[in-house]
């Protein structure tokens, strides 16, 4: 996912997109980290707190990337 690199483009440290977002930081950490996988509620009250579409958080991820984050769940 793009998380990161939208957070970062937009200036925002860890803290302010989970404040942003409603989430907490470490949660919001784990998943920057591939660590967990979030809700579809969770990711989008994350493109919320990007100000940017949901669909935004997958662009530029190739179909087998798509594939791993699906069977992952």
């Amino acid at each position: 996912m793009q998380i990161r690199r939208l957070r970062e483009e937009q200036g925002f440290s860890l803290e302010e997109l989970a404040e942003r977002s409603g989430i907490s930081f470490r949660g919001l950490i784990y998943i920057e980290h591939g660590q967990r996988n979030p809700s579809v509620l969770t990711l989008l009250c994350i493109s919320s707190g990007l100000n940017v579409l949901p669909a935004t958080l997958f662009e530029g991820l190739s179909v087998e990337m798509l594939d791993d984050l699906v069977s992952d769940a």
